[in-house]
């Protein structure tokens, strides 16, 4: 496989913008934090106290968890029957090769029935 280079731009390129965002993200938190310390050094020449402040508040990464086990199955069910769906149109007519992900639209499928039952009443 031969790259051309333009292909060796675009990869420069996308290596930029992404060093271009980290440099302009750490600039605005440098800010922030300017702004914060002249703040307090103003407050602190005139005798007012300040409440200590988080520089960014805390994020909780967690998913809501009646939301993931249904998006799990979604996710599952539709990849896997359009990989089935691919393989039957692009392998050759006398192999049964397209049925391997169905163990994974079963799970999906699964998962999503499981979500149904069990879920509360009245949602």
């Amino acid at each position: 496989m031969s790259y051309t280079i333009g292909d060796g731009m675009v990869a420069l390129a996308l290596a930029g913008d992404i060093v271009g965002y980290l440099y302009l993200r750490h600039k605005t938190r440098q800010k922030k934090i300017e702004i914060i310390r002249e703040e307090r050094m103003a407050a602190m020449e005139k005798g007012i106290p300040l409440p200590e402040f988080p520089l960014e508040p805390a994020r909780d990464p967690r998913p809501d968890p009646d939301n993931v086990i249904p998006i799990l199955g979604t996710v599952l069910s539709t990849l896997s029957v359009g990989a089935m769906i691919v393989l039957y149109l692009n392998v050759p007519a006398p192999s049964s090769f397209w049925v391997s992900p169905l163990p994974f639209t079963f799970l999906g499928v699964g998962l999503i029935a499981f979500h149904l039952l069990t879920r509360e009443p009245g949602r």
